[in-house]
């Protein structure tokens, strides 16, 4: 299929327009009904802040904004340890930017990206397939429907694991901490991952120090998290709990 010269590649943003408009228009209803109820004017703020925060929090996400999501994606890109040799599976791709540009960076990679593309998300295969078109790296990304709390690989199939952002969005699966341990299932012996989540969420992962032991237990050669929510590259207005203040990443080898 024959491509604009100008058309790029569509990634998406984490902050749906959708969480922008709801409160809004909440908010310009109690703004409408504070004619006959002047309190109503109190309770319109509330939703009216709220839609101009995620406003500016999807502009600072965007490519044309803050960048800040090509800027979380490349604190997985810096961690991960890897020669860039066999095959890499990137779980939960969305649009596909991770698998992308790691099949860009690492020429001698063959790279495959799994996702649900649940209906929440404006995400889909097809956008992945034609942005690994425009980025000239059509012919080592593959993508393919899979969830990642049952992952349609064997046993030590790939030499590299990564994921950003999307574990805790998995549903049904009452312990995300199986989330870790199907994907470290598939990595071989030797090789490396680099997995980011809200790993710092206590009522999710429980205390870091426990989460760790727990993965060391699993037989894994080296594991360490990284603070990766108090990275510099992040605007402080997105370092809230319900953000990415709780993210942190966990590295090493199998």
């Amino acid at each position: 299929m024959k491509q604009s010269l100008y058309e790029k590649p569509d990634y998406g943003n984490w902050v749906s327009t959708q969480v922008i408009l709801v409160p809004a228009a909440i908010g310009f209803i109690f703004m409408g009904l504070a004619t006959w109820f002047p309190i109503l004017f109190v309770l319109a703020a509330i939703p009216l802040l709220g839609a101009l925060y995620f406003a500016y929090a999807r502009y600072l996400f965007s490519s044309r904004g803050g960048r800040v999501q090509d800027l979380i994606r490349g604190l997985v890109l810096s961690n991960l340890t890897w020669n860039g040799e066999g095959k890499l599976l990137d779980i939960g791709c969305g649009n596909g930017p991770l698998a992308i540009e790691l099949a860009k960076r690492c020429r001698g990679a063959r790279v495959v990206g799994i996702d649900s593309w649940g209906r929440q998300w404006a995400y889909s295969k097809t956008v992945c397939e034609k942005n690994a078109e425009l980025e000239g790296v059509a012919e080592r990304v593959t993508f393919q429907k899979a969830g990642a709390a049952s992952l349609p690989f064997e046993d030590e199939s790939f030499d590299a694991v990564v994921s950003n952002l999307v574990f805790h969005e998995v549903r049904g699966v009452k312990d995300k901490r199986d989330l870790i341990r199907e994907a470290l299932r598939v990595v071989k012996k030797g090789g490396r991952f680099a997995l980011q989540d809200l790993f710092l969420w206590k009522p999710v992962y429980g205390e870091p120090d426990e989460l760790m032991a727990t993965i060391r237990n699993w037989g894994v050669s080296k594991a360490e998290l990284l603070y990766t929510n108090t990275s510099a590259l992040i605007p402080t207005v997105l370092k809230l709990p319900f953000m990415v203040g709780r993210m942190g990443m966990i590295v090493g080898e199998k």
